[in-house]
């Protein structure tokens, strides 16, 4: 009798581990995310990974920064990532140089420009005209932060080569060392950079280039054509987890969000996190949806053709997939 009892006791605990399994135990697709940078700037998608709209999903998301829009797309295009998060530029260079597989956009993060003007000195009464002549160190040639920035520059009467001297010349990752160590009248940085700076008296921050350029497909999620096509349900799945977190950001205050975020930002504050949130949600820089429509992507492309860097002109239909997100946000 005993054993008839262990032997059933057994029986049971294997029906039950088997139950378990079919249950929870399904398979989830993997998805590496290479992002250009760490900031704050990317709040929709920490809340996304840490909100778990992503494993909600069945998704199994792992996230690594690449420190740079060059090292992010060499990331993309050797398979070390399925989708990367970066500018939109990016895409068009590739595009341009004849790949057979091109990197498309299919959901749209931000739509501004994310960085802010910081200057050494405290300016109470700032003006553009206080850069003409002064040394800026700005961000890297051809990518969209310092084309954004030039073009506002231009919007504002400053010739960037001319009217400045301007500094081109540093790595993405070291130019807030830079500043710090010296060089530099005025600098352009992302957050919480830009306002830690400031909270140590490094520098001040006297304008937002987001407000200034206006609407532009600024840092996009996007992945190669084929692996779009050959996971279609996969990156379905991303886009609502990314919507869902979108929609997130959009109804929650910037403390909610900042307290949300945290772990992705150490030695950084929550209040801190909360001042940079609620600066880029007044000025609208979360999409709050993943559609990267037309007029952005035209507008994007006359910053760069502004800026002497549009390789050729793509059409919007050729790089960017709104078919997914419009999906996603019609169930």
């Amino acid at each position: 009798m005993k054993l008839y009892k262990i032997t059933l006791s057994i029986g049971l605990c294997l029906i039950l581990i088997a139950s378990l399994v079919a249950c929870g135990g399904a398979k989830k697709d993997t998805i590496r995310i290479s992002e250009v940078t760490r900031s704050i700037f990317y709040a929709p998608q920490y809340v996304a990974l840490e909100k778990g709209f992503f494993e909600e999903e069945g998704l199994d998301v792992t996230l690594t920064t690449a420190w740079g829009g060059d090292k992010t797309m060499t990331t993309l295009l050797a398979d070390g990532a399925e989708v990367a998060l970066v500018g939109s530029e990016t895409s068009i260079y590739v595009y341009a140089q004849g790949s057979n597989d091109p990197i498309i956009n299919f959901a749209q993060l931000t739509q501004t420009d994310g960085t802010f003007l910081v200057a050494r000195e405290n300016l109470e009464n700032f003006s553009w005209d206080d850069l003409k002549g002064s040394t800026f160190l700005g961000q890297r040639k051809g990518g969209m932060p310092q084309m954004a920035g030039e073009f506002v520059l231009k919007k504002h009467g400053i010739n960037p080569q001319s009217d400045l001297n301007l500094i081109q010349n540093v790595d993405f990752a070291n130019i807030p060392s830079a500043f710090a160590s010296g060089t530099g009248e005025f600098v352009q940085l992302f957050e919480p950079q830009a306002s830690i700076f400031e909270e140590e008296g490094i520098g001040h921050i006297v304008a937002s280039f987001g407000e200034e350029s206006g609407l532009i497909p600024y840092t996009t999620f996007m992945a190669k054509e084929s692996y779009i096509k050959e996971n279609s349900e996969a990156i379905e799945k991303f886009t609502r987890a990314l919507y869902k977190a979108q929609q997130w950001v959009d109804t929650h205050t910037a403390k909610e969000i900042a307290e949300v975020i945290l772990p992705y930002f150490d030695d950084t504050t929550v209040e801190l996190i909360e001042t940079v949130v609620d600066r880029y949600k007044s000025q609208g820089s979360f999409a709050t949806d993943p559609v990267l429509d037309h007029a952005e992507w035209e507008n994007l492309q006359n910053i760069m053709e502004e800026a002497g860097e549009l390789p050729q002109y793509v059409e919007h239909e050729t790089l960017v997939n709104t078919t997914i997100a419009e999906e996603v946000m019609g169930e």
